[in-house]
Parts: structure tokens; C-alpha cells; sequence
């Protein structure tokens, strides 16, 4: 176990930092053998199985090709819970946590809320508002036919209620008071930022799921505000993950369709990451 422990620390070194690399370990134990990081210190001086050893030597090649360990595993956690991800999905960011969090505080314990996850990939911001929120109607749109067959997976064996449906969010129908609120993660990064990106991002997480147009980076914000604006309850919210870069841009959008109460929030770096804004109870 030890000498094994030691031959992936060697070789993930080459590839993530120290903290990373040791995440990861923890993660294929988890996988392999369903140890916690307490039971990896136990079994420190245990001897592993051929199976096992050739199971780890199996994960690390494909690691040293760049594939993300949550596809190796084919799962990721995401706000406590264990969501089955593929590579019609992106794998969930601790940062997308945030975003839940927001919403949970806006919506402070009320029940039977109508809420909207746009671009929903594996469910997680929807499954996560299902499992903390108080009876809450939730439906989860997505254009990608795998990705909502990952998300529907996930719910059933999370066993949450969520209604998932394929739609694309350039194209949504307007339909007065459907929601209380409306969350999305859409996709955000600029082509021009692919540069310096990590190649296990670039190279097996979803495309159209990461990347916008240059000179177009509120292509998926601007038709979501709009249909949120006339989709939203009175006083309903509306809450965004962003591009740092484009928060003013979309800031001001959203003040022009005249949304109320925009307000650009940090993450836990300090990065503006999140945007919310309130539908106002008049047309004003």
C-alpha cells in the first residue's frame, strides 16, 4: 500500500500540484476500496491485491493522458452530494457550491417554490435546490439529450423529484409568472481565454458547455434575463454564475431590462463570480 501510495504521488507530481495530486489519491481510494482518507492511514501497511494494483495503474495512465479523475471515476461530489459526470457534463466547481448557497439564503426556508435550473448538465444545481429547499417545483432544461440522461440518472438515485426537459436557452418561450426563481450556469468563458487553460479542461470537458464568442460574451445572459424578466414572479430573483470579465457588461444589461436589486457577488477567492437581481412587481 505504502510503495503503491508512493509511485502515484511520483508520477501525479509531474502533473498537479502537491494538494491536488493528494485529493486525487484520496479520490481513487475512495473509488477502488471505499476507504476515507482515515482508513488510507489504517491500511498504510496493508499489501494490495493485483486487482487493485493493476486497477491504480490503470487510473494513472489515464490520468497522465489529462482525462480528469472525476471522469475517471465517473463522478465528482458536489454540495455533499455524489453526482455521476460523463463528458456530456461538465464536472461540478466548488464554486458552483457558492451559487447554491446564494440561493438557498435568498429563498430563507419558504416552501413550494417554482424554480428554473437553465443548462442544467448533471443536475447538480438542481438536485442540490431539491435536496435543501422546502418542497420546491423544480424543473431542469438542458439542449444536450446526454446530459439530461446523466441528470435524470442522477435524480433517481439521489432520489429527488426534478422535472427535466430539452430545451435550448436562446430559444425560450416567455410565459408570465412561471417562476420564483430562475438559476443558471451557462456557459461564459471566451475563446480568446482558452489560452493558458489546462489541457484536461480543454481536451474532455464539453465544449459548448464552456465557451462563448469573443465578441459575443453575453450570448446566453442576455436571452435568459430577457425571458427571466418576463417569466419571474413579481419580486421573483434571478441568479447568474459569470465571467469575472463581464460582470459590469452584465450588470448594467440586467439594469436595462430593468431588473431591481442587481448586485455582483464574490466567491470564495474574491472574484466577482455570481450576479443576482430581483424582478421588480412593476413594469417600470
Amino acid at each position: 500500500m505504502k510503495e503503491t501510495i508512493k509511485m502515484l504521488r511520483d508520477s501525479l507530481a509531474q502533473i498537479y500540484p502537491k494538494g491536488e495530486a493528494e485529493a486525487i489519491i484520496r479520490i481513487i481510494f475512495e473509488y477502488l476500496k471505499g476507504w476515507s482518507p482515515v482508513d488510507i492511514a489504517i491500511h498504510g501497511d496493508e499489501e494490495l491485491s493485483p486487482f487493485i494494483r493493476g486497477k491504480v495503474n490503470g487510473i494513472l495512465e489515464r490520468l497522465k493522458e489529462n482525462e480528469p479523475i472525476q471522469y475517471v471515476v465517473g463522478q465528482a461530489r458536489f454540495y455533499g452530494l455524489d453526482f455521476k459526470v460523463t463528458r456530456d457534463t461538465l464536472i461540478p466547481r466548488p464554486e458552483t457550491e457558492e451559487l447554491v448557497e446564494l440561493v438557498l439564503k435568498h429563498c430563507d426556508g419558504r416552501a413550494d417554490l417554482r424554480v428554473l435550473d437553465a443548462g442544467t448538465g448533471s443536475g447538480c444545481i438542481a438536485l442540490a435546490l431539491a435536496r435543501n429547499l422546502r418542497f420546491p417545483q423544480i424543473t431542469a432544461i438542458d439542449i444536450s439529450e446526454g446530459a439530461l440522461a446523466v441528470a435524470r440518472e442522477n435524480a433517481a438515485r439521489l432520489k429527488c423529484r426534478v422535472s427535466f426537459r430539452k430545451a435550448d436557452i436562446l430559444k425560450l418561450s416567455p410565459c408570465r409568472d412561471s417562476w420564483d426563481v430562475i438559476v443558471s450556469n451557462p456557459p461564459y468563458i471566451c475563446m480568446s481565454e482558452k489560452v493558458g487553460m489546462e489541457a484536461n479542461v480543454l481536451d474532455y470537458e464539453p465544449y459548448n458547455a464552456l465557451f462563448v464568442p469573443d465578441n459575443d460574451p453575453m450570448r446566453f445572459y442576455t436571452p435568459l434575463a430577457q425571458y427571466a424578466r418576463q417569466s419571474l414572479m413579481p419580486e421573483g430573483a434571478l441568479f447568474f454564475e459569470i465571467n469575472p470579465l463581464h460582470a459590469g457588461q452584465l450588470c448594467d444589461m440586467l439594469g436595462s431590462l430593468g431588473f431591481a436589486g442587481v448586485t455582483a457577488h464574490n466567491d470564495i477567492h474574491g472574484r466577482l463570480r455570481f450576479v443576482s437581481a430581483i424582478n421588480p412587481d412593476t413594469d417600470e
